[in-house]
């Protein structure tokens, strides 16, 4: 379903602060000789390989900043890698930044249309899953109040709300199902493992190692942009925790 072949990410990370009047006087009477700066370059991701059959579940673990949500991005299509390729079978429902395509002014009820058609859903489609929607988030009373006013965990349950109420072929999972309070985790955990009984293919990122070893077939450890290894879950994970029990 989902196969990386040696993709890398580069970023350029170069601040150029001579573009202040502030950067500029300073400049002038410390008597530094300007110098033009070159952009420094950050590789997110080196030589990533590896490969996600159909109906498996893999887990992607390392420290923040690992690159994880780069390659979950890179997946999705969200970006280009400046090396190597990404090749997928499939139709792609990725769970990154919930939220992301709202409208802050608008209500949640117009939201569940606009969220929606990003994702590509029709609006007969949407009038349909309208009040699963909706009973899903626990919103009821909530949905002709204007966004901007929800908290984070509002906003969050209507946005994972919205994602899954179709079951795609391939699920791409960033941290979501710690949204919510317990109750709302735990239901969101649960349409997550209903999917994975269906059959849904899925690549999911946590900093939860228990999330990870209930949910995943394999995992991938990546540190400083870089493959550390690629195997069963329990030892993995039981690696990498005992790595980082050790900094």
């Amino acid at each position: 379903m989902i196969k990386l072949e040696h993709v890398s990410m580069k970023f350029n990370l170069g601040i150029e602060k001579n573009f202040s009047v502030k950067q500029a006087f300073v400049d002038f009477f410390s008597f530094k000789k300007k110098k033009k700066k070159k952009k420094d370059e950050f590789w997110a991701l080196r030589d990533i390989s590896f490969e996600v059959k159909k109906g498996e579940v893999i887990g992607l673990i390392g420290s923040n900043g690992a690159g994880k949500s780069t390659l979950l991005k890179i997946v999705s299509g969200v970006m280009k890698p400046t090396n190597g390729k990404v090749k997928v079978s499939g139709v792609i429902s990725p769970m990154i930044e919930l939220g992301a395509g709202f409208d802050m002014e608008l209500t949640a009820r117009e939201n569940i249309f606009l969220n929606g058609a990003i994702l590509g859903y029709s609006k007969q489609f949407l009038e349909s899953k309208f009040d699963e929607i909706v009973e899903f988030s626990e919103l009821k009373d909530f949905l002709d109040v204007p966004v901007k006013n929800f908290s984070s965990g509002m906003t969050a349950k209507l946005a994972f709300s919205i994602a899954t109420i179709v079951d795609p072929e391939i699920l791409i999972v960033d941290e979501i199902l710690s949204v919510g309070d317990i109750k709302f985790q735990e239901k969101s955990k649960n349409k997550m493992l209903e999917m994975i009984k269906g059959g849904t293919t899925v690549l999911y990122v946590s900093h939860s190692l228990d999330s990870i070893r209930q949910l995943c077939d394999r995992v991938v450890w990546i540190e400083h942009g870089k493959m550390v290894k690629v195997g069963k879950t329990d030892e993995i994970c039981d690696e990498y925790y005992d790595t980082q029990m050790k900094k």
